[in-house]
């Protein structure tokens, strides 16, 4: 099972693609899977790991009218990308206005995925967190 670790910052070109790190590429041989997440950000998804997110979904379609329609929303925008021998991954639109990216992009290791941030959003959501660890609190 692929593992992910790491930060890189990239910048989208004129077509909407982004540089995958080359640490990340090999478990995407055969492409992988980008979707909304929670906070605003994108993950990128190996074929395997994707498969255990369809199947937790499809779980979770059975619970009830707000759980069918997430997944919906899910399913809906997922998508299905290739990653091409410069190491680049075209976002679509849609996914790109979601995550808010535009200019440079945080490629971010999450350990069973690889996260897609915009450094502003990183900053307001998660770079709080990174000063609670350093001030030492634990609560």
């Amino acid at each position: 099972m692929a593992r992910f670790f790491g930060r890189y910052e990239h910048s989208l070109d004129e077509k909407g693609r982004v540089i995958l790190p080359s640490k990340f590429r090999g478990p995407f041989e055969h492409g992988g899977y980008l979707t909304e997440y929670q906070d605003g950000c994108l993950s990128l998804w190996t074929p395997d790991q994707f498969e255990l997110q369809m199947e937790s979904m499809l779980e979770r379609a059975n619970s009830g009218r707000s759980d069918r329609n997430l997944v919906r929303l899910w399913a809906s925008t997922s998508h299905e990308l290739e990653i091409d021998k410069q190491g680049r991954m075209a976002i679509p639109s849609r996914l790109r206005e979601y995550a808010g990216l535009v200019g440079d992009v945080l490629v971010l290791g999450a350990i069973d995925r690889v996260e897609l941030w915009n450094r502003e959003s990183w900053d307001q959501k998660v770079l709080p967190e990174e000063e609670r660890l350093t001030q030492g609190d634990d609560g």
